[in-house]
């Protein structure tokens, strides 16, 4: 032992040296030669997807993605165009050659500033702070994706939140020989162009949006793929309902977000009887007419006088990631949903049973369902009750039985209890709602290949329950945790050293 002490202290120190600073040479060259990211966040953050890499390996011609950022920037923007390179360059790295990027600084040109307006890609004016003062400066912050005589546009750039989903979307509208076509239905109480622009104006980036209006044209187009009703509040004729009962047996796609109850800004509640419940029964899928309270709800603003406040409100069930369907990719990777007056869903077992059946959003065990006597208001006591779980959306595929004679036909149904919670004014305070919709019509109109991609940017991480129990000793960890920490590391080093001096005497 002795011997071998002698022997490890008489290594030449200068040698050891070089013989590290060798062994840091070939690792770094090696690193520049075989490079690999390790993207270890839990949803793949930084990394696009199989979908963008399958968008990209199967492009039959180029495709040029020219990036206009310019150079004066304010300093909130050094690493965007990194950022955004960054991503980029993986596009290029899975097409093959397919895809060119180009990063374009527009600078004074004014050749270049009128085709870009023309383009849709607006100048943005952003303030930089200069010799000590603000100063007000031009510059853009867009993207154009072109792919032979069709191009897209994404007028501004100003995060990578999303960037990855607007990239292999609009790649996806450019390179597709046909679009799906998305059919919302204006009528019955329904106006979309009014009251929900937003989601019209999201799924217009993928699909070919149309507005049917069944009162004048009398038909729903047979090239629609899918047909969303949003909030009826009026009755539909038989005329209509034969003719949505027709697109849904007829393989079509059907999206109702309707209201059981509706609520007017004076909190008065009235029963919402549109007819609807006529096809919807005979599916196995019945809307009640009741407003479901939840311990798990979302804020709500209310006025009172000059005051304006905010509290939790119970009549917003707001549905965490355990109440959504884990199985089903449109939402298992939600974190939250909030539904104001939200409706409960009923399944007739009997009419259900050969169709297969995803419950997308259910509230907690301890919701109560109320059907009569609303007292909305926030300060009213809220009656006690049978507590219990409640379908909130749910979606139906498979062999339907037409609710007017006893045909059958093959089509997809999604049933949501509430419409509110897709309006534009709603989602100011709530943007991830629409996370949920565009997640439903992918998985009718494109399949998987999108969600996964617009999923990863979860913008929501509620804090999750726990018992009494595990909080005590979470904070017990919290207080005693480091200092024993400390106290087995000065140990293991006290009784390491005693060994080492041991050895050396021997």
């Amino acid at each position: 032992m002795k011997m071998n002490n002698k022997f490890l202290k008489k290594i030449n120190s200068p040698a050891l040296i070089i013989i590290v600073i060798g062994i840091l040479i070939m690792v770094n060259f090696f690193s520049y030669n075989i490079f690999y990211r390790f993207d270890i966040t839990e949803n793949r953050d930084y990394s696009i997807s199989q979908a963008s890499k399958k968008a990209v390996a199967s492009l039959k011609d180029i495709v040029n993605i020219k990036v206009y950022f310019s150079s004066n920037l304010p300093s909130q923007y050094l690493n965007l165009r990194q950022e955004v390179s960054d991503i980029l360059d993986e596009y290029v790295s899975f097409a093959g050659g397919q895809v060119r990027v180009e990063f374009i600084d527009p600078g004074d040109d004014e050749t270049t500033k009128q085709d870009l307006y023309m383009a849709g890609i607006p100048e943005l004016q952003f303030n930089v702070l200069e010799k000590d003062k603000y100063q007000v400066v031009n510059g853009y912050l867009g993207l154009a994706v072109k792919y032979g005589e069709k191009s897209q546009v994404l007028p501004v750039v100003d995060s990578t939140h999303d960037f990855e989903y607007q990239i292999t979307s609009a790649i996806k509208k450019i390179t597709s020989d046909r679009l799906a076509k998305i059919g919302f239905w204006q009528g019955n109480g329904a106006s979309p162009e009014t009251a929900n622009s937003a989601i019209i104006s999201r799924l217009n980036e993928v699909y070919d949006v149309a507005i049917v209006n069944f009162a004048a044209d009398k038909k729903i187009p047979n090239n629609l793929d899918t047909l969303i009703i949003i909030g009826p509040r009026e009755n539909f004729s038989d005329e209509e309902l034969k003719a949505i009962d027709d697109f849904l047996i007829g393989g079509g796609s059907l999206v109702v977000l309707a209201d059981g109850v509706t609520v007017s800004q004076g909190l008065e509640a009235k029963a919402n009887d549109t007819g609807l419940n006529k096809i919807l029964a005979g599916y196995g899928a019945k809307l009640n007419n009741d407003l479901i309270l939840d311990v798990n709800n979302g804020m709500a603003s209310f006025s009172q006088g000059f005051v304006t406040f905010s509290t939790n409100y119970p009549y917003w069930p707001k549905v965490v990631k355990s109440g959504f369907d884990q199985n089903n990719i449109a939402v298992a990777r939600l974190e939250g949903l909030v539904l104001p007056w939200a409706s409960s869903i009923s399944l007739d077992a009997q009419k259900t049973k050969d169709l297969k059946i995803s419950i997308l959003a259910s509230s907690s065990e301890r919701a109560m369902a109320v059907a009569d006597n609303f007292q909305l208001s926030p300060q009213a006591e809220i009656a006690n009750g049978p507590r219990e779980k409640f379908n909130l959306a749910v979606s139906l595929a498979g062999e339907f039985t037409s609710a007017f004679s006893q045909s059958n036909g093959s089509g997809r149904l999604i049933l949501v209890g509430d419409s509110d919670f897709i309006s534009d004014n709603f989602l100011r305070n709530y943007p991830d709602n629409l996370v949920f919709l565009q997640n439903v019509v992918d998985s009718f109109s494109l399949g998987d290949d999108l969600i996964a991609i617009r999923s990863k940017g979860i913008t929501e991480r509620p804090l999750k329950e726990i018992s009494e129990p595990v909080k005590a000793a979470i904070r017990y960890v919290n207080i005693f945790g480091l200092t024993v920490i400390v106290i087995l590391f000065g140990l293991a080093r006290y009784f390491l050293r005693r060994r080492v001096k041991m050895e050396d005497e021997i």
